[in-house]
């Protein structure tokens, strides 16, 4: 596997590995689908423990937008079942989707999961890979701090609306400040256009025009 980190826009690096449900190949299995890769810091955490319940609790949502969710951490593959198993027990939520034991580390370090200051384990990551296995979008949160699985999701249907439509998403849409649910559109490319845009769209200016999804 490749040890640089990727970039955005970059093809996500390929890497094979064991998972709670057999061998998979990353990007290549996921070829024509969206997938989130998400590490955490270890098995049998409380943190972690809510987050794992949390992206089950939205796996439906995900998937009915074409995307997987993969989990990640430096734990041994039997640690993974029996935490999982611990999981459907305890809370009655099943993990549908799988997750990967990197217990040698490898694919953490490659990905700079591995921070200082933060011992052996790998921090919380979020990789957002779209269905040609280019990276899309990163974050990172520090192991105190669980990620919030709405805004992920989030982040998958705005890249997929801006992809489809040729348009940016704005703060916290759907529900902006400014502009509500609705979308801002490419900045013209000359004066005709920008002179043209206040009769096409919704403006704040002729650089700043927004419209309906679906029109």
């Amino acid at each position: 596997m490749d040890s640089s980190m990727p970039m955005l826009g970059e093809r996500f690096p390929q890497f094979e590995a064991r998972t709670t449900q057999g061998r998979l190949v990353l990007p290549g299995d996921m070829a024509g689908r969206w997938f989130v890769l998400f590490s955490h810091p270890a098995d049998f955490t409380p943190v972690c423990t809510t987050e794992f319940v949390a992206f089950q609790k939205r796996y439906g949502e995900f998937r009915s937008l074409g995307c997987e969710l993969v989990g990640l951490s430096i734990d041994q593959v039997w640690s993974h079942m029996k935490w999982l198993e611990w999981i459907r027990e305890k809370t009655g939520v099943d993990i549908r989707f799988p997750v990967i034991a990197d217990d040698m580390g490898e694919i953490a370090k490659a990905l700079s999961l591995i921070h200082p200051g933060k011992g052996t384990n790998s921090v919380r990551g979020v990789f957002i890979v779209d269905p040609k296995g280019i990276l899309r979008a990163m974050v990172f949160y520090p192991q105190e701090l669980g990620r919030n699985t709405e805004e992920i999701l989030r982040m998958v249907q705005g890249l997929q609306i801006g992809d489809k439509n040729g348009v940016s998403i704005p703060a916290n849409w759907p529900r902006n400040e400014m502009i509500g649910g609705n979308v801002i559109v490419p900045p013209p490319q000359d004066e005709a256009a920008a002179r043209e845009r206040p009769r096409q769209y919704e403006c704040l200016d002729w650089w700043f025009c927004h419209r309906r999804m679906g029109e």
